[in-house]
């Protein structure tokens, strides 16, 4: 995914969301927002590849072991998305509120196309976390699992 997708589903003159820039900073952050849209979620954002690797991720996410979380692939969102709280003016893509839920920084120990494992370093999310790739759900294609280990 690019930021074309990100593009496409925005009119960036009448939301206060980021402009679409890829960055080449290569500290690894993450932010999860909690974004209350037509239907209430929380966004869990990885900084890779100069962009923001996104989920939607219906319920609140995993604080403890044995819980895990369907985890909806989204398009990349820009770097500078990571400090963006405000609201979305009804009538575009993602109405709503959105406000930083957790955020912080994270080390990558493993990542192919079927699994992310990663430790968080946040104020809510801590230590290593999980993201496989399954067929579960409405968009098979683009649905994970996220959990604590």
């Amino acid at each position: 995914m690019t930021l074309t997708q990100y593009k496409k589903k925005r009119d960036l003159k009448k939301t206060p969301e980021p402009k679409a820039k890829k960055s080449s900073n290569k500290k690894r952050i993450f932010v999860i927002h909690d974004h209350k849209a037509s239907h209430h979620h929380y966004d869990l954002r990885l900084s890779m590849d100069g962009v923001l690797k996104s989920w939607a991720v219906p319920k609140i996410p995993p604080t403890k072991k044995g819980v895990k979380r369907l985890a909806i692939q989204v398009e990349d969102h820009p770097l500078s998305y990571a400090t963006f709280e405000g609201t979305i003016p009804k009538g575009n893509y993602g109405a709503g509120t959105v406000k930083i839920w957790d955020n912080g920084t994270y080390e990558l120990k493993e990542k192919d196309s079927k699994k992310i494992e990663i430790i968080f370093h946040g104020k809510k999310l801590k230590g290593e976390y999980v993201l496989v790739k399954t067929s579960y759900g409405a968009k098979p294609e683009k649905s994970w699992l996220f959990f604590k280990v």
